[in-house]
């Protein structure tokens, strides 16, 4: 339906009154005529019916007699009708200004870093997300028990989308009759045709229904205490939401309950073990990290690069990340720093293949020059996320002696940042009452420049000092 246009002419400024907030073809229309008639942008004032006026609203003008046409790339048009639903009351008149430039430079969509473009851009994309968010938070609810049942939703959102998302519903929920209430809109689908309405408010949607009970069991059974990113949900599920949605009156709960959960997990791992099925749970964690996404590392490596070694080991070794060879060999410690930790364990009198060794983090992380893969340190959150695999390979080897290999490995080790000066040397208690050395990552020795012989000679003292306290435990 195209929504009409009044055009009003108050000396050089004409007054564009849209029929409503989304009235993209009457934006259009509009601004075709005005560029056509070389209007500049500062000579038009947009507004929808209704809106507050300071002025007079005068004579309406007669329509521009204008001959002609012209056109722009499509993917304008697709910007103009996102931008159009965003709540901004500039945004007819950035839109307008744009498409002025856009006739004189058929190429400004290409220009990466024009402040409107990109502003223009923004906004397409907050509608977007908007549009995203109604259809995956929305929630019916029954109203009637009648042979057709009627669902009534409440949602409130932040731009214009309610009728630019009226298609996805009526395609999605054809055979059901539904009102979705807003604000400032409401929609209602008979099964056959959809109707408008005003605004209403939220005491007129319904609270409940029987069916949610059924759906909040299936909710509580299918959440995973493992995968649950805490920051990441509410980014992508906002807590303004979470009163549309039953399923949400369990998250505190259940977020509440996760640590309790993963211990009980990693409890029943360690029960395995003392069964005789070390090799059986390693190889089903392993199994399972190999598709790990608990951070976004996983989208760029090559593959996930789990521990190695006995399941008996007296010694654990931890150390940061796999690098370049690593991560194409799916093994820990195989590149140059892991060829200078093999020469300092044999100085030490530690044979590698009675240890355990693996990282803090299990995949790769990298900044890209040239064909070169750059070694680029994971941050806090990376390392929090992958702890849970470094805790569920030491709940099942519980080593004599957890020793990290640099700041990143004590981080993860300890739960929190800790310096390795501060810590050296010395043994240290684990959070679950293990003990820990702390000592350089081999790669430290590669890159140090001055008293190279002397930092080496130390971290070999370091290795040796853990054999002796393995000795002496036995």
């Amino acid at each position: 339906m195209v929504l009409a246009v009044r055009v009003i002419e108050r000396g050089p400024i004409r007054t564009v009154r849209l029929a409503a907030e989304d009235d993209f073809d009457g934006w259009r229309a509009a601004a075709r005529a005005f560029a056509l008639a070389h209007v500049a942008p500062q000579g038009v004032l947009w507004q929808v019916e209704g809106a507050a006026d300071l002025f007079s609203e005068g004579p309406a003008a007669a329509p521009l007699a204008v001959e002609g046409a012209f056109s722009v790339p499509r993917p304008f048009v697709d910007l103009a009708r996102a931008v159009i639903c965003h709540h901004d009351p500039e945004r007819f008149s950035f839109l307008y200004a744009f498409l002025c430039r856009l006739r004189g430079n058929p190429r400004a969509l290409e220009d990466g870093a024009d402040p409107m473009l990109r502003r223009l851009e923004l906004m397409a994309r907050a509608v977007r997300r908007d549009m995203h968010k109604m259809r995956a938070f929305l929630r019916f609810r029954q109203v009637s028990e009648s042979a057709t049942p009627r669902y009534v939703a409440w949602f409130e959102p932040e731009h214009h989308i309610v009728r630019a998302n009226a298609g996805f519903f009526v395609r999605r929920f054809a055979s059901m009759r539904w009102s979705i209430l807003t604000p400032d809109l409401s929609l209602h689908w008979d099964g056959e045709m959809l109707s408008e309405g005003p605004g209403a408010s939220k005491a007129e949607a319904p609270d409940g229904d029987p069916v949610e009970e059924v759906w909040k069991t299936y909710y509580a059974s299918i959440f995973n205490p493992a995968r649950v990113k805490i920051g990441a949900m509410l980014k992508e599920m906002p807590k303004k939401y979470w009163k549309n949605m039953p399923e949400t009156a369990l998250v505190p709960g259940l977020i509440a309950g996760a640590q309790t959960r993963e211990r009980k997990m990693v409890a029943t791992s360690a029960a395995e073990m003392t069964g005789g099925n070390v090799a059986k749970s390693w190889e089903s964690i392993r199994a399972e990290a190999m598709h790990c996404t608990r951070c976004d590392l996983y989208k760029h490596a090559t593959q996930t690069v789990f521990g190695q070694g006995p399941l008996g080991a007296d010694i654990v070794f931890v150390g940061e990340q796999p690098g370049d060879q690593e991560d194409l060999a799916g093994t820990p410690f195989v590149g140059p720093a892991g060829q200078l930790f093999d020469r300092a364990l044999e100085e030490a009198g530690i044979d590698r293949k009675r240890t355990y060794v693996t990282n803090a983090v299990k995949h790769f992380k990298f900044e890209r020059r040239g064909k070169r893969r750059i070694h680029d340190k994971p941050n806090a959150g990376e390392i929090s996320a992958c702890r849970w695999w470094l805790e569920r390979e030491l709940a099942l080897i519980r080593p004599q002696v957890t020793v990290a290999l640099g700041a990143t490995a004590a981080r993860s080790l300890f739960g929190k940042a800790v310096t390795i000066s501060a810590l050296r040397g010395e043994a240290q208690t684990l959070p679950d009452g293990g003990e820990a050395w702390v000592t350089v990552h081999p790669s430290f020795l590669l890159r140090v420049r001055d008293n190279k012989e002397e930092e080496y000679a130390r971290f070999v003292e370091d290795l040796r000092r853990v054999r002796e306290r393995v000795r002496a435990s036995a």
